[in-house]
């Protein structure tokens, strides 16, 4: 069986943390645990988020403006996915008893994708809405809510249409490694003239992960979130968590989930299932519970 883990930003970074290297390294440590019901057997690949680190990157490169050439958004992309890589082979390595491997990947997209015009991907840390406001003021920020936690910044999301690496990726899986791949959705390019081009935008880590579990020929797509399960009426009285999901349910629930947040999930379970394969959403310290069926959100195409 092959099982692409698309890891949330909560493996690396919990609400109270700085995000510091050790701190990415300790929690990743933690998670480990909760990731070997997923690691221990079969073909597995791993994808990772960036927004809290992409966001901090970004910061830096605008403080350090007036020292050093800030870098375009989507290098910032390649040097967390390169930052994220290293520690999850570092400390994932051992867990699993096998070669890890990050391998930087690049993702196409089209360059006239409406969402350049519309930014809804939150990266960042959280702002309480007075500083969001002054953000907005004074640096032409679009600021995004997410309930119950606060304001974050939002850039471009445009939906993935071909992971280049595809093919390298299959090869370090049938050679025995473990890839760590699309992280923080890839790095973002167009075509123009027969090459590839960076666009500044930050894809969509499920989004990406669903379209290499498909080009792969994946049996499932494994998201790990910070929530147990997909919820109706989530933030009503009558909220619910949601066991299992056809394509046609799911795609019924998607306009009652949160853009920057569940439904872009949603939607690459859909996209899984569409393939011939099965998604299940959960949180991470539910993995065993979901994969028995116990937790979490299992879309399946039937």
């Amino acid at each position: 069986m092959t099982t692409v883990v698309a890891l949330g930003g909560n493996a690396l970074i919990r609400p109270g943390d700085r995000g510091t290297a050790a701190e990415q390294a300790a929690r990743l440590r933690e998670s480990a645990s909760s990731l070997e019901p997923l690691l221990g057997n079969g073909r597995i690949v791993i994808t990772h988020g960036n927004g809290p680190q992409v966001g901090n990157e970004l910061l830096r490169q605008e403080r350090a403006a007036d020292e050093v050439p800030p870098l375009p958004l989507y290098l910032a992309v390649a040097q967390t996915q390169a930052e994220i890589g290293a520690l999850i082979e570092s400390e994932l390595g051992p867990v699993v008893r096998r070669p890890v491997a990050c391998l930087l990947t690049h993702v196409v997209v089209a360059e006239d994708d409406p969402a350049f015009a519309r930014p809804t991907k939150p990266v960042g840390p959280f702002y309480d809405s007075e500083r969001a406001k002054a953000l907005e003021r004074e640096r032409g920020w679009i600021l995004v809510e997410e309930q119950g936690r606060g304001w974050r910044r939002a850039v471009p999301s445009p939906a993935p249409l071909e992971v280049i690496e595809l093919e390298q990726v299959r090869t370090l899986l049938d050679g025995g490694t473990l890839p760590v791949a699309c992280g923080g959705g890839g790095i973002p390019v167009v075509r123009r003239n027969g090459r590839f081009h960076g666009v500044d935008a930050v894809i969509d880590k499920d989004r990406a992960s669903a379209l290499l579990a498909a080009g792969l020929g994946a049996d499932r797509l494994v998201i790990l979130t910070d929530v147990a399960a997909v919820k109706r009426d989530f933030g009503k009285p009558g909220e619910a968590e949601v066991r299992e999901l056809s394509v046609a349910e799911a795609e019924e629930l998607l306009p009652e989930l949160a853009e920057g947040s569940m439904r872009p999930k949603v939607e690459a379970a859909v996209a899984m299932a569409r393939a011939g394969g099965e998604a299940i959403i959960t949180a991470l310290d539910r993995v065993e519970d979901a994969l028995a069926g116990r937790a979490g959100t299992r879309v399946v195409s039937m």
